[in-house]
């Protein structure tokens, strides 16, 4: 890898001011990237303050570990899951941290990389093999799922995952086309979809749509999203705190919904009496509503046009 991994970080300090990360704090980046929202923790914890830096994507932490190689011991870098949140904290020795960041999604880099997988632009399509994976020890691509997956199944995925228009359709043709042919690159797809017609009525490219939902299959984001949300309500010290920045309406479903149950529906501003939300609940939620980026930022990153940001702070536990 060049080493070069730009990674412009989504609503970078409405994040930091939800977080508010401490002089001296412990904080886990469960989706690290290229390092940007965790080099700004960095700064702002002080030089006591450490980081751990979780991704799926060597790459990603290869970049990281160049960027930011200037903190020496004081960030920790491990090629995990953030659904693995307790595993990897119990194996350094850690037992609680004061704040935890989600960013999920797919970065610009894979996004740009051809050979990831992820890109549908007709200039690249030929050559752009169906993989997706995050994770490229996951023993299943995007062109496996699409060979062997049931009509049920990728019809689900097109629905759940995409809303897409014609789910069932683009399925059966799906199934009789891998009964011709392989359906092994981007630009195979792109003709089953445009030979399909689906996704009318939708203002975005139906491609998409349909590449959206099988990276999501392929990575099983809303599985890992479920575990590492518990985790990390677990692993949050009483006063800690939890940001998501989410970028599809099923992920912040999730995350409302996780937010919404640890809580028991209470919201209020920091430093709301612990009294006021009862004995059972674990959580108090800091965003009613989720938080989104200005026009300004939208205008420089348009990538950040779907982003959705929720916070909660973790309470102390009932006598």
């Amino acid at each position: 890898m060049s080493g070069e991994y730009d990674h412009v970080p989504v609503m970078l300090e409405e994040t930091l001011d939800l977080l508010a990360p401490g002089r001296g704090a412990t904080v886990l980046d469960g989706t690290v990237g290229g390092g940007g929202h965790a080099e700004a923790i960095l700064d702002r914890i002080g030089p006591n303050g450490r980081l751990i830096g979780l991704d799926v994507d060597a790459e990603a932490l290869e970049a990281t570990q160049l960027r930011l190689g200037q903190y020496g011991d004081r960030i920790r870098l491990v090629r995990s899951s953030f659904r693995e949140i307790k595993a990897v904290l119990g194996e350094l020795g850690i037992d609680e941290v004061d704040g935890v960041l989600l960013d999920l999604g797919v970065s610009s880099r894979q996004l740009d990389s051809p050979g990831r997988g992820f890109r549908f632009g007709q200039e690249t399509a030929d050559v752009t093999p169906l993989d997706m994976r995050m994770d490229d020890r996951l023993p299943h691509t995007a062109a496996d799922l699409l060979a062997h997956a049931s009509i049920p199944e990728l019809e689900r995925w097109f629905r759940d995952y995409a809303d897409l228009p014609g789910a069932r359709k683009l399925a059966r043709s799906i199934a009789a086309a891998r009964e011709r042919a392989p359906i092994a690159t981007s630009a195979d797809l792109r003709a089953l979809i445009r030979e399909a017609a689906v996704g009318r009525g939708r203002r975005h490219d139906p491609a998409t749509l349909v590449f959206q939902a099988l990276r999501i299959a392929v990575n099983d984001e809303l599985g890992a999203l479920r575990d590492g949300l518990a985790d990390a309500i677990d692993v949050l010290r009483p006063g800690g705190r939890v940001v998501v920045l989410s970028y599809h309406s099923a992920e912040d479903r999730i995350v409302k919904n996780a937010f919404r149950d640890q809580a028991r529906g209470r919201t209020g501003p920091p430093g709301t009496p612990d009294e006021i939300f009862g004995t059972d609940a674990r959580l108090r939620v800091l965003t009613r509503r989720p938080l989104r980026p200005s026009p300004a930022e939208e205008a420089r990153n348009p990538r950040a046009r779907s982003a959705r940001l929720r916070a909660a702070e973790k309470l102390e536990a009932a006598a």
